[in-house]
């Protein structure tokens, strides 16, 4: 089996070998054992089970939580040449009978599934029917609740244990304490399985937390050093273009990404970022999913990250080649002290969640004791317009609803923009004469596109320009003049979402019924952000060990390269009486004047300062220092 395993690695991967653990866990798997492995962010969990799947006859059914991470796999996979498919949002029974039909009869290896669709009788009745020689749990972490995305509905995955008594599982996942991989392996009913645990050990990543007041200026020190591919991760959607906007300004190449973007201009700003034509990426927490970049060499944090879990994962971007980078977070005493306040002003509470689920039901103009199971196109800015919310406590109480089954928001259901020829073959072909560039270009569609006549067709921008050799800008540009001329429909892909309503309307009963979840949902993320303020204030002892304690890993030897570990190394030499002298001259400077002025580090002249402030020796005003 071991030569066989490398044969699918090599023909569908182009790995000659497997990184360790995989291989151990695929044999693990391969002998039908059921198996949990933790491998964190870049470590290639998917390929455990992908490639055993691809060994034994029959099908693999993959429990994941976001319909994007799925189209995303599924995707990745049919670009391989393997057969995989997802039940898509709103399918009615005729649909699901084809769908497992076209599984059974037609040789799919890989069904992916969301935890709350295993939940109807329908689906699991149909699952019974498959071959299926493997369940995969992918964020499996969301089976607990200290794991920092918990799903309930992940708790009922155990279905799939009376369905399928004989069939191996696996349960993966990037990051998981003790605590939550004893309640994954308690909760799954798995006995004695097979525990895999990778490190979080990466010797060449440098953990670095600055405290400063000038967050620009340290950005631009940075960048002034490194030109390689990196990630700069802000809180807000506004932050990534205001951020971008500077770097350019300050001739850096930027683009930026956030959850707002239409798949368009998301594809394109990650295709920019990918081919390096614009190496540094300002980003919300939505960039993640599916990069895999080995040359990334920093990711910056400009804004505190909301738990330990999410900081390592996006720090762990970085450096996957094992060339030496760099984790950076620059925070200062505000950031630290504010951060409870924010977050307690993004979590929603009980009556508050209670209001937004009844509004949205007022919002479609649904009525008590109805259910409407067609989607609705939801534009969330325009909902909490409408209603006067706050978006980012409405996201959060969107979300709880969405893990608690209440709802099901599909936020990428519309990927494709759509084109219909509305004027005959003779008046098009009698416009386009008339330029031989928007002739071509229809020309070129008309082939690619059958039935364009008759029916609006989904297209891909991308692939048009491909064809063509031009740019997608381009293709937007001369569509969008075809549809001013009326000779075709032009809808562009939009980002509004899917929602379905999974419950007949009960307003409160509803919320009340899942009101144990969301107190512990909010303890979580309160007790989450506690450890992160922990690990971030603490100054005393290696940034890589205390990470590792966070995850049960009792490493005790310094990595040496965190901004701990080089303070200890470097004796200051600096003392207040060097900056009082600096002061004395009568000018006013700011931080960084002052380091410059005394070649010191940022870190150490704040300590001195807070010193010198806190003996009133100094004042501060507008971010500059002066004398009394």
């Amino acid at each position: 089996m071991y030569d066989k395993s490398l044969q699918i690695l090599k023909h569908y991967w182009g790995y000659n070998s497997f990184r360790k653990p995989q291989q151990e866990i695929i044999t693990e798997v391969l002998a039908g054992n059921n198996v949990v492995a933790l491998l964190p962010t870049g470590g290639g969990k998917s390929i455990c089970f992908q490639v055993p799947a691809l060994i034994k006859e029959g099908v693999c059914i993959v429990i994941s939580p976001l319909v994007a991470l799925m189209q995303d796999q599924v995707t990745n996979l049919t670009d391989k040449g393997i057969k995989a498919t997802l039940i898509p949002s709103g399918s009615t029974q005729d649909d699901i009978i084809t769908l497992f039909d076209n599984i059974r009869f037609g040789n799919t290896k890989f069904l992916y599934i969301s935890p709350e669709r295993l939940q109807s009788r329908f689906i699991q009745e149909k699952i019974k029917q498959l071959n299926v020689n493997l369940i995969a749990i992918d964020e499996a972490h969301c089976i607990s609740e200290w794991g920092h995305d918990f799903r309930p509905s992940y708790q009922e995955i155990t279905v799939l244990k009376e369905l399928l008594p004989t069939t191996p599982i696996i349960a993966l996942t990037a990051t998981a304490t003790q605590k939550v991989i004893s309640d994954i392996i308690s909760s799954l009913e798995l006995e004695e399985p097979t525990v895999f645990k990778k490190s979080f050990f990466r010797e060449n990543l440098a953990y670095q937390i600055f405290k400063t007041e000038d967050k620009l200026g340290k950005l631009n020190q940075i960048f002034t050093k490194t030109k390689a591919p990196s990630i700069i991760y802000v809180n807000t959607r506004s932050k990534t273009k205001e951020i971008s906007s500077y770097l350019n300004a300050n001739g850096f190449k930027s683009s930026f990404y956030h959850g707002g973007l239409s798949p368009i201009e998301k594809k394109l700003t990650f295709d920019n970022w990918m081919t390096e034509k614009t190496p540094i990426m300002v980003a919300t927490n939505a960039f993640g999913m599916g990069i895999d970049k080995p040359n990334v060499r920093v990711v910056v944090h400009l804004n505190l990250p909301s738990s330990i879990e999410n900081y390592i994962q996006e720090a762990g971007r970085g450096g996957r080649d094992g060339v030496k980078s760099f984790s950076v977070v620059l925070t200062n005493d505000s950031d630290i002290s504010l951060s409870g306040e924010l977050l307690e002003k993004s979590l929603p509470t009980i009556d508050e969640i209670k209001t937004i689920h009844q509004k949205l039901y007022q919002h479609f103009q649904i009525a008590k004791g109805e259910l409407i199971e067609t989607a609705f196109d939801f534009n969330f800015l325009s909902f909490c317009s409408k209603y006067n919310f706050i978006p980012n406590k409405t996201f959060n109480a969107l979300q709880i609803l969405n893990n608690n089954g209440v709802i099901e928001l599909n936020h990428s259901f519309q990927q494709k923009s759509t084109v219909q020829f509305l004027a005959s073959s003779k008046q098009v072909i009698s416009h386009t004469n008339q330029n031989s560039l928007v002739k071509n270009f229809v020309q070129q569609v008309l082939r690619m596109y059958g039935g364009i006549f008759e029916s609006p067709v989904k297209i891909d921008e991308f692939y048009i320009a491909k064809k063509l050799g031009t740019t997608s800008w381009f293709v937007i540009d001369t569509l969008e003049k075809l549809a001013q001329t009326e000779l075709i429909a032009y809808t562009k892909a939009t980002n509004n979402a899917e929602l379905f309503f999974l419950h007949p309307r009960e307003d409160d009963k509803t919320i009340n019924r899942i009101s144990i979840n969301i107190k512990q949902y909010i303890k979580q993320k309160k007790q989450k952000n506690r450890d992160l303020l922990q690990f971030i204030e603490n100054n005393s002892a290696c940034r890589s060990v205390q990470l590792l304690s966070y995850f049960n890993e009792h490493h005790t030897q310094n990595c040496g390269i965190c901004d701990v570990c080089l303070h200890k190394k470097k004796k200051v030499n600096t003392t207040p009486k060097d900056i009082l002298s600096i002061l004395q001259e009568g000018e006013n400077y700011t931080v960084s004047e002052i380091c410059s002025l005394l070649n010191e580090k940022e870190a150490n002249i704040l300590i001195l300062l807070r010193e010198l402030l806190s003996e009133e020796k100094i004042h501060t005003k507008n971010n500059k220092y002066f004398l009394k």
